[in-house]
């Protein structure tokens, strides 16, 4: 059974920095990409950041520049550094993982909360 499990979310004023991390217990056959999603209240999950086998990365314009998703796709671990947070960055955050075959996995999600 292929479980995710994030951590390393919290608390932190605006202008802050935290490190959000995932890993990943059980078989996967093929990871194709790791991903980090997120989800305000009252709001749709959106994408923030790809990581795909390879090494290329994608991120959503909100945190360009921002952001810095890093993984290691053989050892399934998966990180975003998070800087300059604003406010609109709380959320709920997911770890999630899609293999060749179209199989998507997800964690259960951290909060990060951004405040004065």
């Amino acid at each position: 059974q292929v479980q995710l499990f994030e951590y390393g979310g919290g608390s932190v004023q605006p202008g802050g920095s935290l490190t959000v991390s995932c890993a990943v217990s059980g078989r996967t056959y093929g990871i194709r990409h790791m991903a980090w999603y997120r989800q305000a209240p009252g709001k749709q999950r959106e994408l923030v950041a790809t990581f795909i086998n390879g090494g290329t990365t994608n991120y959503a314009e909100s945190v360009k520049g921002r952001f810095t998703i890093s993984g290691d796709i053989a050892e399934k671990s998966l990180s975003l550094q998070m800087n300059s947070l604003k406010s609109e960055d709380t959320a709920v955050y997911y770890c999630s993982i899609r293999t060749f075959h179209g199989i998507d996995y997800w964690g259960q999600g951290t909060q990060v909360t951004v405040s004065s």
